[in-house]
């Protein structure tokens, strides 16, 4: 018998799991996704027409607002138009583009350097090419989904240790090294919802034993660990064992963008090779300059980071006093361990109400049982705005009943 239903006979989406969850919660005003900031300064927005303290953004450094930065793209625009209509392989390499890719390298302390237009895309493109039929890509358990995401386009097999587990690390390479052609160690330089910190010098001993390449996803360390920012390779004085280095623009460098650096063979290949590269229209003029202008600031005014790091201590210090488990996080990323999903979602709703803009995270993001708040902290915010975001959440922890460690 024929569906007579109004789509055709098609199945329709709206009974799948996800739209029927993403429905609940708006029937309930608790989704917190997609929300539409409508003015941006520094460190606050407005949403609905009220202005909220945010401490749910990745813009570390607080560059997107710098005179100097807009300045710069400004002047991009007005030189190169607003796109370049095309990929850097063909039609749209600018001599800018160029430009960054050397200034890059220099700044992150490899041989060359390689912009892509987004940090996904970057992931994509040089995971995929250079891990083939024959080759192996170890994860660690808390990768970015994006590397993720990569390992599904490349030919060659994943496999997962334990989160920063150095023991389960080489337990996989001592008994895979044999069987494959290249065995590359993959995992993120500072973790995007712990803040953890990769165990990179212990990598880099095991990659050396066993002859590994490590490929370094530094997305949340780029312009935030080690000095001038130069990443969390910098931070641990291991750069020259580290083959590939991951960064995006999109978090301290105000902008959008990745770049993969490495040898000079290593990143000539991935430029012939990465598809997302190659078949991608490249990075807009301003996007670049933007960039480039930030690799400037950071290098030529050390009190930004300064300014970073006294926040992140002061607000560290503050959540423990308070009593919230965080992980032990190291970086400006501080989590609040909530434990239940539907009572992080009530107590996101609640700080909105008191104008602190931050941001649940459920599962699959993390596991299940250990949802979240994610706070992250920028060189921008002032401690008049941080205070009260501690007496807002000193709050929030009494209502709502926050427990005082995992589980």
């Amino acid at each position: 018998m024929a569906n007579t239903n109004s789509n055709g006979g098609k199945k329709p989406f709206s009974d799948a799991k996800i739209i029927e969850r993403a429905n609940l919660l708006r029937d309930n005003d608790l989704y917190f996704f997609f929300r539409a900031i409508e003015e941006t300064e520094a460190s606050t927005v407005t949403v609905k027409g009220k202005k909220q303290i945010m401490i749910g953004s990745n813009n570390y450094l607080g560059l997107t607002h710098h005179p100097a930065v807009k300045e710069a793209a400004i002047k991009a625009v007005e030189k190169y138009g607003t796109g370049c209509t095309g990929s850097r392989f063909l039609n749209g390499n600018l001599n800018i583009h160029e430009e960054l890719d050397e200034k890059l390298a220099a700044y992150l302390g490899h041989e060359k350097a390689i912009v892509f237009s987004t940090g996904m895309q970057a992931n994509l493109g040089a995971l995929s090419a250079i891990c083939g039929p024959k080759d192996l890509m170890l994860f660690d358990s808390e990768n970015h989904a994006s590397i993720i995401d990569a390992s599904r386009l490349s030919l060659g097999t994943t496999f997962k240790y334990k989160h920063n587990d150095m023991a389960s690390l080489e337990e996989l390479l001592e008994s895979n090294m044999s069987r494959f052609n290249r065995v590359i160690i993959v995992a993120d330089g500072v973790f995007s919802m712990t803040g953890d910190i990769l165990r990179l010098p212990e990598v880099v001993k095991l990659a050396k034993k066993y002859g590994a390449y490590v490929y370094v996803d530094d997305a949340h360390g780029l312009g935030v660990m080690g000095p001038q920012g130069r990443g969390t390779m910098a931070h641990f004085d291991v750069t020259k064992d580290v083959d590939f280095n991951m960064g995006t623009f999109s978090k301290s460098f105000a902008s959008i963008g990745g770049v993969i650096s490495g040898s000079k063979d290593a990143i000539d290949y991935v430029r012939h090779s990465a598809r997302s590269f190659m078949f991608s229209a490249s990075m807009p003029p301003a996007a670049v300059a933007t960039v480039s202008a930030c690799i400037d600031v950071v290098q030529n005014d050390e009190t930004i980071l300064n300014n970073l790091w006294s926040n992140v201590e002061f607000m560290r210090n503050g959540f423990k006093e308070l009593g919230f488990f965080t992980y032990g996080s190291q970086t400006p990323i501080i989590p609040l361990f909530i434990g239940d999903d539907m009572k992080a979602l009530k107590m996101t709703k609640w700080l909105e109400s008191k104008g602190v803009f931050c941001t649940p995270v459920l599962p699959p993001a993390v596991p299940k049982g250990e949802t979240l708040i994610r706070t992250s902290y920028m060189a921008s915010h002032n401690r008049e705005d941080l205070s009260t975001v501690l007496e807002v959440f000193a709050e929030a922890k009494k209502i709502f009943d926050i427990p005082n460690h995992l589980h």
